[in-house]
């Protein structure tokens, strides 16, 4: 026991530089309090004293200001910056080296019985005011911004950030947006505005009609390869360049225009 409390004060130290000496972390950082106590509260749990594990688990939320029900699953050097407003539910499983804020709350999305609280992978950080709901996982390595929801599985590595929670940095999501913008150069479309993340339906029509003219594109491409090959002689012709300025209407033909308009129904404009 004593090993595992070293073992989470050396933690402290690696994340939070306010951190001065052993028994400041010892006797000032509710958070690791909840941890230890929990512990001790899980154990009866397991052992079927769940009436007194429940007991303990209100008496450290009263202390600390962190709920932690006696059934989740803690791994180690788990660390809780602040405390003072998480809650963590039954079913939630807590992997080694993790982190989270103040105000971050583990809960579930459903009144039915058996896995319904979040799984957190490794090295896993939750920021301040969070909110992880249902029996979802943040893979090893994620992250969650301040004040988000999530109601999604976050990949390893990836940042969930939003509400609801949308990853912003997952590598397949990187690579479809360069994909994107590559295609946008080569069709003579502005790549502006057509990034997976971008909030306007209109932007993202437009992104998936991208999408797709890529895909023929290379499908097409492929079978030309393959008929000349065979000795055919297809897809001789380059394709013709495609400039947005085409298609744009000179500004000042179009006032022009819109004049001719205003004073063919009323001339007294």
């Amino acid at each position: 026991m004593f090993s595992r409390i070293k073992e989470d004060i050396k933690s402290v130290f690696e994340r939070d530089p306010a951190a001065r000496n052993s028994f400041e972390v010892l006797t000032n950082y509710p958070g690791m309090h909840a941890i230890w106590i929990h512990r001790l509260s899980n154990k009866l749990w397991r052992n079927d004293f769940k009436l007194i594990a429940r007991l303990l688990s209100t008496f450290s939320r009263w202390l600390t200001g962190v709920e932690i029900h006696p059934g989740a699953t803690l791994g180690r050097r788990f660390f809780i910056d602040h405390g003072m407003g998480i809650v963590i539910g039954e079913t939630a499983e807590i992997g080694d080296d993790v982190t989270i804020y103040h105000g971050v709350t583990l809960g579930g999305t459903s009144w039915n019985a058996g896995k319904r609280h979040p799984t957190l992978r490794n090295n896993v950080v939750i920021g301040a005011g969070a909110q992880v709901l249902g029996p979802i996982t943040i893979g090893e390595g994620g992250k969650v911004g301040s004040n988000s929801v999530v109601v999604k599985d976050v990949p390893a590595n990836a940042t969930a950030v939003g509400i609801p929670a949308r990853i912003v940095n997952d590598k397949k999501a990187t690579d479809e947006k360069t994909k994107r913008e590559q295609a946008a150069k080569k069709f003579g479309f502005d790549a502006y505005a057509v990034s997976t993340d971008n909030p306007d339906p209109v932007a993202k029509a437009i992104g998936r009609l991208l999408d797709h003219m890529h895909l023929m594109d290379t499908k097409v491409a492929d079978l030309c390869k393959e008929v000349n090959q065979l000795g055919g002689t297809v897809c001789q012709d380059a394709l013709p360049e495609l400039s947005v300025g085409e298609f744009m209407e000179d500004e000042k033909e179009a006032a022009e225009r819109r004049k001719t308009y205003v004073d063919a129904f009323d001339p007294e404009i």
